[in-house]
């Protein structure tokens, strides 16, 4: 089977396939996600498909058991996740946490971008200032003014925070 009479067959067989594929499933999104992959594997098999009569038996029976396997597939995880006991609870954010991201908010997007990327995603001073586009010395001014700012926002809300005066500077 020629590209052209390949491409032919997909327009007249697909929507038909589909169609059985749905009553089988009873999901169409499905029944076209495995019409679709039973076609793709058919198009290395393309050439072969001229000395096979039915053609279109073969792309069913392909996307039946790809539907069957997927179904199995999900069988076995929700048989696997009601084994496993949901947790007893899950804690909510402490005050701390809850501080913390409000003095976040508060900061100025440039200053806030370089403590969460630095401080909580753990890039070097050189790797934030690569990711934001901004000179390494700007970064560094950006993070002593969100440092400084985040102490004091965290202070006036009563958070207890550890804060270091050298020279008047808060560090």
């Amino acid at each position: 089977m020629t590209e052209d009479e390949f491409d032919a067959f997909y327009a007249a067989a697909f929507p038909r396939l589909t169609g059985q594929l749905y009553a089988f499933t009873g999901d169409h999104g499905e029944a076209q996600d495995v019409v679709q992959e039973a076609f793709v594997r058919a198009w290395d098999r393309r050439k072969q498909f001229l000395a096979d009569s039915a053609p279109e038996a073969w792309i069913r029976t392909v996307a039946m058991r790809l539907a069957v396997s997927r179904w199995r597939r999900a069988k076995r995880w929700l048989e696997l996740v009601r084994r496993t006991p949901p947790p007893d609870s899950t804690p909510g954010p402490g005050p701390e946490h809850t501080a913390l991201v409000a003095a976040l908010r508060e900061l100025p997007e440039a200053q806030r971008m370089a403590i969460v990327l630095h401080h909580l995603c753990d890039l070097t001073v050189q790797q934030v200032a690569s990711e934001t586009g901004a000179p390494v010395g700007t970064v560094k001014a950006r993070l002593a003014r969100g440092r400084a700012a985040l102490a004091e926002r965290l202070a006036e809300d009563g958070a207890d925070v550890p804060v270091r005066k050298e020279s008047g500077r808060v560090r």
